[in-house]
């Protein structure tokens, strides 16, 4: 791996696979809302952000994502759900990276292998689902999956040596899971990036429009 661009590049996870490609010798092109300004939610600034490159990236990681905005937390019922927290949630955790991957299309190469990793959620499951509630959160990342899904199995039509997949990180240490941690083991980002480059390390085109968590282990849909 010789490049490697990285969407969200300021958050916990995201900077944590910054400075772990780097220490690869990796030359990291990184991304953000905070640095660079990069508005996922609105598609003209996506495409004004990666329209100005041109390096072909053997490596896409999107580390968007957030899992409260604006106040709204994750629901404990149907009583809490509403319109907009609803909206907020696929704007951000589903719709954003769908716009990046359609943007940074042409940024994959096609004469040799290359991976596009979006970070998803193992909550995101349907089939894992057996608590119920966070109904903004599980539904946004379940869109997420679908829409990864997809564009694994159209872009793989014309990248043949192209793998595209969801992967869960665990619950992080980070700001985005600040007050969750006591329901959950967690693990510093830079730990996170690890187990997450070790996956990625060992992807091929065959694990294209996979979902998969921290050991690589496949995740229900």
């Amino acid at each position: 791996m010789e490049n490697a661009l990285v969407i969200g590049a300021s958050g916990g996870i995201g900077s944590a696979i910054c400075a772990a490609l780097n220490g690869r010798g990796v030359s990291v092109t990184g991304l953000s809302r905070s640095v660079d300004g990069l508005d996922t939610t609105d598609e003209q600034s996506v495409a004004h952000a990666l329209g100005r490159l041109d390096t072909p990236f053997d490596l896409i990681f999107v580390a968007t994502g957030a899992l409260e905005i604006d106040g709204h937390a994750p629901e404990k019922s149907l009583d809490a759900v509403t319109a907009r927290g609803l909206a907020d949630q696929f704007a951000l955790n589903a719709i954003g990276p769908a716009l990046v991957l359609k943007h940074a299309r042409r940024l994959i190469p096609r004469d040799r292998p290359a991976t596009v990793a979006v970070l998803s959620a193992r909550v995101g499951s349907i089939g894992d689902n057996g608590l119920g509630g966070w109904y903004a959160y599980r539904a946004a990342k379940a869109g997420l999956n679908q829409l990864v899904h997809g564009a694994a199995i159209e872009l793989g039509r014309r990248y043949r040596k192209l793998c595209v997949v969801c992967l869960h990180p665990g619950t992080v240490a980070t700001r985005f899971t600040a007050d969750y941690q006591d329901r959950h083991p967690t693990v510093p980002p830079e730990k996170a990036a690890r187990n997450l480059l070790a996956v990625i390390d060992g992807l091929t085109p065959a694990d294209t429009g996979r979902f998969l968590d921290y050991a690589g282990k496949e995740i229900p849909w």
